[in-house]
């Protein structure tokens, strides 16, 4: 009796299909992360500090902090999509290497993507002593070799011109990660602005055709913004899109790539664009770790479909008060920057007309880098006067400043047909 009972058992077993468990999916990027090494407290890392909106302390906490909250979860993955250090420093890599590896061993697979601070900086700075000292960088071949253990060691293909590849998630799930960094042209300093050559395009469509002939489910990632997440970022912050981003974006959505993660812009955002054939991809950009609001993405893939939740921190040990303080910082520097930016424009208007255009811009920055920005008609009329200085007419009733769909929690469907 017992011996047709196991039969009975295994002939069932052997004719079920069971649910695959849910992949549970983190994302992180634009750590900035600075060794303890390179900066001592004394007057070259307070100028620091003080020019970046930094406190190098507070950050390392708060990195330490989520990678023991991803380990605590027992996430799957790791995903960081660049500007793993603070300026391509070697002692930076090093160190976050040390820490990546502490999360591997306990049991998550880390991928990582190159970003614009990454590779091949030549003015990366120790900052210790008095004034900032030159320290070396590493080189696109290093890269790959260092961070051989969270993506480039076990990748399924690699791109021949690029640090891009594809690696697997599980049997059924791919990541493509592209290298949309131009370190090749670094020579003073590194350049803010990405691109996908046509060579890396062509191999990462050869990449999707085989998915879809192999039923495989491909997740993106790439540090530049892929899409655009606000009005006029194409126009005033080209650098943080990649080159012909809606010619790009409409191929890869076309070719069956549904959703990317990305950085790069320090917000939490996600946007889409539906190509004239009907195809959508999401761009699903994480704010940075090194900035205010200090969010990272959990998320799980289920059946074809992408949960995505926010968290963010807001305080450390050290520092009961870290959100409102590196809030405060930002503003500072956004107010800062917004008004160089407006006095190179070179247009004639009145001195009180330009502060309040700066005051518009800081108080867009702060809503926008947290997600899910709220439009109050106060602020509608702010825009609708921004936009006429620009010649551009007044903006309808419907205007969001925030483009669909919601940034923090969403529900992404991979599966629908191309």
């Amino acid at each position: 009796m017992k011996k047709y009972v196991f039969l009975f058992w295994a002939f069932f077993v052997s004719c079920t299909v069971f649910a695959s468990d849910p992949i549970k999916i983190a994302v992180v990027t634009d750590l900035h992360y600075l060794s303890p090494q390179l900066a001592d407290g004394k007057q070259a890392h307070k100028m620091y500090e003080k020019s970046t909106g930094r406190n190098t302390a507070d950050l390392h906490e708060v990195l330490d902090t989520v990678l023991a909250r991803i380990m605590a979860q027992n996430m799957d993955v790791l995903l960081i999509s660049g500007d793993l250090t603070n300026h391509g420093e070697r002692r930076s890599h090093l160190d976050l290497i040390e820490k990546l590896k502490r999360v591997q061993r306990n049991g998550t697979k880390i991928m990582v993507a190159p970003g614009n601070h990454d590779v091949n900086i030549p003015n990366a700075r120790a900052y210790t002593g008095e004034k900032p000292t030159p320290v070396t960088s590493i080189s696109e071949e290093e890269f790959a070799e260092w961070y051989a253990p969270f993506g480039y060691g076990n990748a399924l293909k690699r791109d021949e011109g690029s640090l891009s590849y594809l690696a697997e998630i599980d049997e059924n799930t791919w990541l493509l990660c592209f290298d949309t960094n131009r370190y090749r042209e670094h020579t003073t300093n590194s350049v803010t602005a990405g691109r996908i050559v046509p060579q890396t395009m062509s191999w990462a469509l050869d990449i999707l055709r085989e998915a879809r002939e192999k039923n495989i489910t491909v997740l993106g990632m790439m540090h530049h913004g892929l899409v655009e997440h606000m009005p006029y970022q194409s126009t005033f912050f080209s650098g943080y899109l990649i080159e012909d981003w809606q010619k790009n974006a409409e191929i890869l959505a076309d070719a069956g790539l549904k959703v990317v993660f990305t950085g790069h812009f320090h917000s939490n955002d996600v946007s889409l664009l539906t190509s004239p054939a009907g195809n959508t991809i999401y761009d699903v950009q994480t704010a940075s770790l090194a900035q205010y609001p200090f969010a990272y993405r959990v998320m799980e893939l289920s059946d074809n479909k992408l949960s995505i939740d926010t968290r963010f921190i807001t305080s450390v040990a050290r520092n009961p008060h870290l959100e409102e303080q590196a809030r405060t910082r930002l503003e500072t520097i956004t107010r800062r920057v917004a008004k160089n930016r407006i006095e190179n424009l070179g247009i004639p208007f009145p001195a009180e007309n330009g502060e309040a255009l700066v005051e518009l811009i800081v108080k867009m920055n702060l809503l926008h880098v947290r997600g899910d920005e709220v439009v109050d008609d106060e602020m509608k009329k702010a825009i609708n006067r921004f936009a006429e200085l620009l010649g551009s007419e007044e903006l309808d009733s419907d205007f969001q400043l925030d483009f669909p769909p919601a940034d923090n929690k969403l529900v992404i469907n991979l599966g629908a047909a191309i």
